[in-house]
């Protein structure tokens, strides 16, 4: 994985972010690495400074976020986070344009297909000439020491988010687990899925 350092970071814009939640600061930001551009929209809650900020990197997910999929726990486990963060008046979302572990949202509907069909969702991107996961952690790392955050308290269940940010060299000095219940029936087949086949922390 590529270091961090080697992302060009570019902070956009910054405003007041009033939410059902609580009150945010909205941050947008832009990342270049060669060719390569990518985006990112970061709340912030409280001064993330001094102790490990509560930490969550959470990938879009058009389908569970906006329409309320029942197909993933995706949108579910961002409310689960910003109502954590919330609740200690202290944190961060990193809310990242990565859509289907990173193959896109036309390609994520194709894979939707193939489930459909019998497939996982591991299956599913394989079918369709992609890993099981896309996705690289350095602009969240690199969004995190913009902030002068160091060491973190990730809101995850996966640990290639927690290697790849202690490779890019910000410390995870806890694991918070990010799972919310009860499960609807619909998810489970994908969340034993990412348990037995991508290694997630889950309990089911």
């Amino acid at each position: 994985m590529a270091a961090s350092s080697q992302i060009e970071l570019r902070h956009v814009a910054e405003a007041d972010f009033p939410s059902e939640f609580g009150h945010f600061r909205i941050h947008g930001f832009e990342g270049a690495r060669g060719a390569a551009r990518e985006e990112a929209v970061v709340l912030v809650m409280g001064d993330p400074g001094g102790a490990p900020p509560l930490v969550r990197i959470h990938s879009q997910c058009f389908t569970g976020d906006v329409f309320h999929s029942l197909r993933c726990d995706c949108r579910a486990q961002l409310e689960l986070a910003l109502e954590s963060i919330a609740a200690e008046g202290r944190g961060m979302i990193i809310y990242e344009m990565k859509e289907g572990r990173g193959i896109g949202l036309m390609n994520k509907l194709r894979a939707y297909q193939l489930q459909d069909q019998g497939a996982d969702t591991v299956e599913a991107n394989e079918r369709l000439g992609f890993e099981p996961d896309l996705r690289e952690y350095e602009l969240p790392a690199a969004i995190l020491r913009h902030f002068g955050v160091e060491s973190v308290r990730l809101l995850t269940n996966n640990p290639d988010k927690i290697a790849a940010l202690e490779q890019a060299g910000v410390r995870v000095a806890e694991r918070v687990p990010c799972q919310p219940k009860p499960l609807t029936h619909h998810a489970v087949r994908y969340l034993k899925t990412k348990k037995k086949r991508m290694g997630h922390l889950l309990e089911l």
